[in-house]
């Protein structure tokens, strides 16, 4: 990776992190372009960028996150944890493989595109506005829906944001705990990653460690705005616009698969090059 490669990924992550349009799907495409999604460092690289991002959170709503007299708050952060701890952990390696499709991202960001146009029109009637009205069934609930994000494109802060509608949330709300659950999970999925990383042998080099505080300072400042912006906005405007570019994303995603610009990933092209090879064989 260069220092360019560095700030574009910084600002990319920073921006996408906490909307509903998929932090990883752009990562995967972007790294993709520039041609180095196949490095182990960049795999790396695009997960640990994710903790500056969520520190940006625990800036923002510092009083929330350390007023330990409201303990309640954090056993909800566990309840709606959970479901994504237990599935990461049995998935893993099908998740990694996912994580190399292009073609996963692109049928991932128009599909859910599509479900971001109707997504206020469904849940059109919430009743909860305070966090301390969630219940802890509730926020199990909304962790569930987090799951779901494990499908690379689909978006972790679209999953739960629409989880916590579902739950009869306001969209400021939902949007806002959506970011508190952000914290445990992608906290969890850097130390994981490192982890992995060093049981396959692969050192962090120095320059690999500056690259990656400079990338998540940057993905730390871009989140602090892309934060504030998304809550101002989602408190006057619905998701269909969203929706809108999602669709458009994942149209242009096909569009570049189909001129060669990126590539599917191994496991699409594992499964291509077996279906061409039965069709040869017929």
């Amino acid at each position: 990776m260069t220092w360019l490669q560095t700030i574009i990924l910084g600002i990319v992550e920073g921006i996408t992190e906490f909307l509903p349009i998929s932090s990883t799907g752009h990562m995967i495409i972007v790294s993709s372009i520039m041609g180095i999604n196949e490095e182990a460092f960049t795999k790396l690289f695009e997960v640990c960028i994710q903790f500056g991002a969520i520190l940006s959170v625990v800036v923002l709503y510092w009083k929330k996150f350390f007023d330990f007299s409201r303990w309640q708050f954090y056993v909800k952060l566990i309840a709606a944890f959970i479901p994504a701890a237990i599935f990461g952990a049995l998935l893993s390696k099908k998740i990694d493989a996912l994580l190399e499709s292009s073609l996963t991202v692109g049928i991932s960001m128009f599909v859910g595109g599509i479900i971001l146009l109707f997504i206020d029109d469904l849940f059109n009637q919430p009743q909860i506005d305070d966090d301390k009205e969630i219940s802890y069934p509730k926020a199990f609930i909304i962790g569930c829906f987090q799951v779901i994000a494990m499908i690379p494109g689909v978006s972790r802060s679209a999953a739960t944001i629409v989880g916590g509608l579902q739950q009869k949330l306001t969209r400021r709300l939902a949007a806002e705990f959506s970011f508190f659950l952000a914290v445990p999970t992608m906290f969890a999925a850097t130390v994981k990653k490192l982890w992995d990383y060093k049981k396959q042998g692969l050192t962090l080099h120095s320059s690999d460690m500056t690259m990656l505080i400079a990338g998540n300072i940057i993905a730390f400042i871009v989140a602090m705005f892309a934060i504030r912006t998304f809550i101002k906005y989602v408190q006057k405007h619905n998701f269909k616009a969203f929706g809108i570019y999602r669709i458009i994303a994942g149209m242009a995603i096909f569009g570049l698969l189909y001129a060669g610009i990126i590539k599917s990933g191994k496991e699409a092209e594992q499964t291509k090059s077996a279906f061409v090879y039965q069709l040869h064989q017929r």
